[in-house]
């Protein structure tokens, strides 16, 4: 027998799954589960619902404020605002006190009071098997029928933006979760500017989505978790039935998130990415979108272009075309699967 590895499925399988387990029919239901989409949209008359659940499983280190943001970004990647959260939240037999569930709880209203996002409910438990706290979060949000934002709506030509750099996330996991070994590798200011990176550039894209919005008619968005920038754009690409091509020296890597995938052998290319989010635009309103950000303080980059299904996914260097990267899991993955 052949046992899944850590991390999302493959998307073959993930796919074939939705295809032949998928429920009651709803007319309601606009966009349903499909590898690649973010979220799912309810029709509710005059606007939609849009509903997202992901849970917190790679961090042990402020699970309640990650929990939040990372279903916020998922909200606005079609252009609805975050409203109401829930939260499951599983606990270790056997290392659970109250000031654990207390910081848990505490975490999850300052990061919803950050958005505007009302708790709205749940179930917590104590729960035999784990070895750490788990966090199941479900966002709920809202959108004007006009405003909505699909990925199947991005066209050959649009141009990628890119914002803030890649691998984020992945650079305050490892931070975090394996800052005694990096203190005596690179010193504790280095250490502590990581583990910062979950505030600054920060996990949270609600900014960027909803400026992007406004400033053009974005074709589409797309946040890059697990599987990082390799991920995000193999996913943003297939939903719309489309190639890519992605210029690597646009490609910004952090200098803090540079030295940790050098240390540990990561490509940053596939490393979680939380704190990213792909825009597809029409080459018009890129530089639209790219000035918006600029004052809003967001850094961005115009990293490549969609292009016909044909032409498939290509990886530019130095002005030559490389195979596309694919990760069996999440590069992070091989680390923090070692403890």
């Amino acid at each position: 027998m052949k046992y899944l590895p850590i991390g999302k499925p493959d998307p073959e399988l993930l796919a074939r799954l939705l295809e032949q387990y998928t429920g009651a029919k709803d007319r309601r239901l606009v966009i349903g589960p499909a590898v690649g989409e973010d979220a799912a949209v309810i029709d509710f008359g005059d606007r939609y619902l849009v509903a997202k659940s992901d849970p917190i499983t790679y961090a042990t280190e402020r699970i309640g404020w990650y929990a939040v943001h990372i279903n916020a970004n998922d909200i606005v990647t079609l252009g609805a605002e975050p409203k109401w959260f829930l939260a499951t939240l599983l606990l270790p037999e056997g290392k659970t006190d109250e000031g654990l569930v207390r910081g848990i709880f505490a975490d999850m209203a300052r990061a919803s009071k950050e958005l505007g996002v009302a708790l709205s409910g749940g179930h917590t438990e104590v729960t035999p098997g784990l070895d750490r706290p788990i966090l199941i979060g479900h966002m709920l949000g809202e959108v004007a029928r006009d405003r909505l934002v699909l990925k199947t709506n991005a066209r050959p030509g649009d141009r990628i933006i890119l914002t803030k750099g890649i691998a984020i996330e992945g650079t305050a996991l490892l931070a975090r979760e394996k800052s005694r070994e990096l203190v005596t590798h690179f010193g504790k200011a280095f250490v502590q500017r990581a583990k910062r990176f979950l505030l600054e550039p920060g996990i949270s894209i609600v900014k960027e989505a909803l400026t992007a919005a406004k400033a053009a008619r974005v074709h589409a968005m797309h946040d890059l978790t697990e599987g990082g920038l390799a991920a995000g754009i193999r996913e943003m690409a297939e939903i719309a039935g489309l190639g890519a091509e992605v210029d690597r020296q646009k490609i910004h890597v952090l200098p803090e998130t540079e030295k940790l995938c050098s240390y540990y052998g990561l490509d940053p290319l596939g490393t979680i990415a939380s704190g990213s989010l792909l825009i597809a635009v029409a080459p018009r309103d890129s530089g639209k979108v790219l000035s918006a950000l600029e004052a809003e303080g967001v850094m961005a980059e115009d990293i490549g272009c969609l292009r016909e299904k044909a032409r498939g996914l290509k990886l530019m260097e130095d002005g030559r075309p490389k195979v596309f990267p694919a990760f069996e899991v999440d590069e992070v993955t091989r680390i923090l699967s070692r403890d």
